[in-house]
């Protein structure tokens, strides 16, 4: 039995999903009504799939990887991306969506995601990404100086 080289069967794989994805991500935003029937969309509208657009665009160029022969990096060289790109398709549900049950399960493919890329990471022996706050958190404000009464006692 002979198999296609991995590159050639990503290639593969990536064009049937473009295929599949293209008509329902990759557009021009100002233009999605024309080609639709829908409403013209608003200022909001556009601006997410926009920020979708780049998201779908960076993670299939990401997951563009040179095989090494070793099918476990292989793996997480491909994967990662795919995973960055559902937080970033989340990150843009969370700023522009509404529908606080839809924004709730975006905030939990993010931190699903997150984990899941350091665990793929730690199983082949790299370093995991640097731990941080979930994107989905508010980074707590510094502390303003001068604004209380150094001599006021509590």
């Amino acid at each position: 039995m002979t198999f296609a080289k991995p590159r050639a069967s990503m290639l593969c794989i990536a064009l049937c999903l473009s295929t599949i994805v293209s008509p329902a991500f990759s557009h021009d935003p100002n233009a999605h009504h024309e080609h639709s029937g829908t409403v013209p969309l608003d200022e909001t509208a556009k601006a997410y799939l926009a920020e979708n657009d780049d998201a779908m665009e960076r993670m299939m160029a990401a997951m563009e990887v040179t095989p090494t022969g070793d099918v476990d990096r292989d793996f997480v060289a491909m994967m990662t991306p795919h995973h960055q790109g559902a937080i970033d398709m989340a990150m843009a549900m969370l700023k522009y969506g509404k529908n606080e049950q839809l924004k709730r399960i975006a905030q939990e493919i993010i931190v699903d995601q997150q984990q899941e890329i350091a665990a793929m990471k730690l199983a082949i022996g790299e370093a995991p990404p640097p731990s941080a706050p979930a994107p989905t958190q508010v980074a707590p404000k510094p502390p303003t100086t001068g604004s209380m009464d150094p001599n006021m006692k509590m």
